[in-house]
């Protein structure tokens, strides 16, 4: 079994209480933001990495947690590596770090 770590008590900063973002959401949206900043339709996306528009709408939005086939199918879709999108995530999570949204932690479950 693993060992299992305890997180710091939250202070009093009640922008150290709000909930930590969750992977799937910050990968949603950095998807939407790649295919907005290259004006591409859901549709042309979703057929370029063989996946229904719903279902890329989804991950989108945060609803759905890709799998890494699809994170790649996706990603390549949109002319970036996978190691691009997790990288532009990450560097979300610090910004909103710096704008009092986020107190720097994250739990990635495998």
């Amino acid at each position: 079994m693993g060992e299992v770590i305890s997180f710091p008590e939250p202070s009093g900063d009640p922008a150290r209480t709000r909930p930590e973002p969750l992977w799937r959401e910050q990968v949603g949206r950095v998807l939407r933001e790649a295919r907005s900043a290259a004006q591409l339709r859901l549709i042309d996306v979703a057929e370029r990495a063989g996946v229904s528009p719903q279902y890329l709408s989804e991950l989108e939005r945060g609803l759905k947690d890709p799998s890494s086939e699809i994170l790649a199918a996706v990603s390549g879709a949109l002319g970036l590596r996978t190691v691009d999108v997790a990288s532009r995530a990450v560097r979300s999570l610090g910004r909103s770090h710096v704008t009092g949204g986020y107190d720097g932690t994250m739990c990635l479950a495998a």
